[in-house]
C-alpha cells in the first residue's frame, strides 16, 4: 500500500440501501421500491437527506474526501445530491447487504490509503462538525471510536417463552454514526470476515470481533437515523405567517400585482412600485420569521427605495428563510379588490411568483375575491392583499 498522506480523514457514507421499513411506513407494503424515492434521496429542509451529510464532511477542514457508495438505480439522484459537493470522489456500486457496501467503499480507497475512515449512514442528515471532531481526536489515540447516547427507556430481554429479563440501563448505550477507525484496521477486519458467514449490524461490532477495542465519544441527539417515514416530518418545524397590505388608486395607466403589469386606467399609489400582492407575500414570509415587517427593512426614509420593484424586497424576504436552512411550503394569496379583473392573471402571477422564490406552482395559490360594493375597495378606491405562508424550520432551529 502507498504511505499514509498525512492527516488524511475520509467521510465513508453508505447510501446504497433501500430502505424496506421506511416504505411499509409511508404505506408502501408490497416494497416496490423501483417506484419509490428511496429515503437518502427524500427532501429533507429544502435538499435530498444525504446532500445534509455531504455538506457537513464537505464543511469540515479536518476532512479530505468523501467516499458515497450508492446502488446502481440512484446514479442521477445522486448528481443532484452531490452538486456543488467538491471532496466527493467518483461514486461506487454497493453490495447486497450494508457491511458489502462498507467493504466495497474500503477497497475502492485502498490507493489513497487515508489515516482514518469515517463510516456514515446516509440517512442520518443531521450530522454536526463538533461530532465529526469528537471522533477525529480521539482517532490520535485509539483505532476504532463511536459515537453513543445514553438510553432513557427501559430495555427487557425476552426469552422464547415470553419471560424477561430487565437490563441494566445504566450500562447500555445507543450508537450511532459516524464510527471512526484505523483504515487499514477496518479494512482487515472486512476482509478477515469474508470467511464467515456472520453479518455485523455495524462497523464497530466487526473490529470487536477481531480483538480490536472500541473507544467511545458523546453523540448527538440530533443526529437521528431516518428509519420510518414519519422520522421525515419530525425533523422538521412549521411556522405559519400572515401578511396583509392595502394601497389608494392614483392617476396611471397600469397596476403591479405579483410582478405581473396589468393594464388599467388607474395606477397603486406607494413609496415603491406598490405592488400590493408583493407586500402582503413579503410580510407574511418575515411574520413566520418573526422578523418583523416590509417598513422595517426597507423604510420610506431610504431614498433607494423609492420607486423600488418589489421583487427585491420578497427576494431579500426569501434570502432569510434560506439563512435559517429552512424552505417555503406553500403560499395562499387573495387579492381583494372590484376592478381590474385578476383571472386572466392569475396563472402568470403564479408563474411569477415560482420564479422569484424558485418554488413549485403547486405550491402556490393566488386568488381574487371583492367586498360587495362595501369598504375602499368596493368603492374601487384601491386594492388590498392577504396572504399566508407555511415556512418548514429544521427542528428546534
Amino acid at each position: 500500500m502507498p504511505q499514509h498522506s498525512e492527516n488524511q480523514n475520509i467521510g465513508l457514507i453508505v447510501a446504497a440501501g433501500r430502505g424496506h421499513r421506511f416504505y411499509a411506513s409511508a404505506g408502501n407494503t408490497s416494497h416496490e421500491t423501483a417506484s419509490a424515492l428511496p429515503k437518502q434521496y427524500q427532501p429533507l429542509n429544502g435538499a435530498p437527506v444525504l446532500q445534509h451529510a455531504l455538506k457537513a464532511f464537505e464543511n469540515h477542514q479536518l476532512i479530505s474526501h468523501i467516499q458515497v457508495v450508492i446502488h446502481p438505480d440512484d446514479l442521477d439522484l445522486y448528481a443532484v445530491a452531490s452538486l456543488g459537493i467538491t471532496k466527493c470522489l467518483p461514486a461506487i456500486y454497493g453490495g447486497a447487504e450494508r457491511q458489502a457496501s462498507v467493504f466495497e467503499g474500503l477497497k475502492a480507497l485502498q490507493n489513497l490509503n487515508p489515516q482514518n475512515i469515517l463510516v456514515h449512514d446516509a440517512a442520518r442528515p443531521h450530522l454536526s462538525e463538533d461530532l465529526i471532531s469528537r471522533i477525529l481526536a480521539a482517532l490520535e489515540t485509539s483505532p476504532s471510536v463511536i459515537p453513543v447516547l445514553p438510553l432513557s427507556d427501559t430495555v427487557k430481554l425476552f426469552y422464547e417463552d415470553q419471560t424477561s429479563q430487565t437490563l441494566p440501563r445504566d450500562r447500555l448505550k445507543r450508537v450511532q454514526t459516524p464510527q471512526g477507525f484505523d483504515y487499514g484496521t477496518l479494512l482487515k477486519a472486512h476482509e478477515k470476515a469474508l470467511t464467515m458467514e456472520n453479518t455485523f449490524t455495524d462497523d464497530a461490532s466487526l473490529v470487536e470481533h477481531f480483538g480490536t477495542e472500541v473507544v467511545s465519544v458523546e453523540g448527538d441527539e440530533k443526529n437521528i437515523k431516518l428509519t420510518v417515514g414519519s422520522d421525515l416530518m419530525e425533523t422538521l418545524e412549521y411556522r405559519t405567517g400572515s401578511g396583509f397590505d392595502a394601497h389608494r388608486f392614483t392617476n396611471g395607466d397600469h397596476v403591479m400585482l405579483c410582478g405581473v403589469n396589468i393594464p388599467y386606467d388607474q395606477t397603486l399609489e406607494g413609496h415603491s412600485d406598490a405592488d400590493v400582492a408583493l407586500h402582503a407575500l413579503t410580510d407574511a414570509i418575515m411574520g413566520a420569521l418573526a422578523a418583523g415587517d416590509i417598513g422595517e427593512h426597507f423604510p420610506m426614509s431610504d431614498a433607494t427605495n423609492k420607486d423600488r420593484n418589489s421583487e427585491d424586497f420578497l427576494k431579500y424576504a426569501a434570502n432569510l428563510v434560506t439563512k435559517q436552512k429552512a424552505h417555503i411550503v406553500n403560499i395562499d394569496l387573495t387579492i381583494i379588490c372590484e376592478s381590474p379583473k385578476i383571472s386572466p392573471f392569475r396563472q402568470k402571477m403564479v408563474q411569477q411568483l415560482a420564479a422569484i422564490l424558485d418554488m413549485p406552482e403547486n405550491r402556490i395559490s393566488v386568488k381574487a375575491t371583492t367586498t360587495e360594493k362595501m369598504g375602499f375597495t368596493g368603492r374601487s378606491e384601491g386594492i388590498a392583499a392577504q396572504a399566508v405562508t407555511s415556512i418548514a424550520f429544521p427542528a428546534g432551529f
